[in-house]
């Protein structure tokens, strides 16, 4: 897999929940980090996603974000 995004976690797939038209993909990346993405029903299938499948979390953001409390 070639990508230009440099933000890739590996990990393996723990949850794939679909709903009507997207589904929640949960990939566990170690150290206790799961990282939950919402991607289409149709994404699922194409990339056959299936629990205990290794699959990456690809993170591409323009912005970031700071907050206190």
């Amino acid at each position: 897999m070639k990508i230009s995004a440099r933000n890739r976690l590996k990990g393996k797939i723990i949850a794939v929940s679909k709903g009507a038209t997207t589904a929640h993909v949960r990939i566990d990346i170690g150290n206790g980090i799961v990282i939950t993405s919402s991607i289409t029903n149709e994404a699922v299938d194409e990339l056959a996603l299936a629990v205990g499948g290794d699959a990456y979390a690809v993170v591409k953001a323009s912005d970031v974000m700071v907050a206190i409390d």
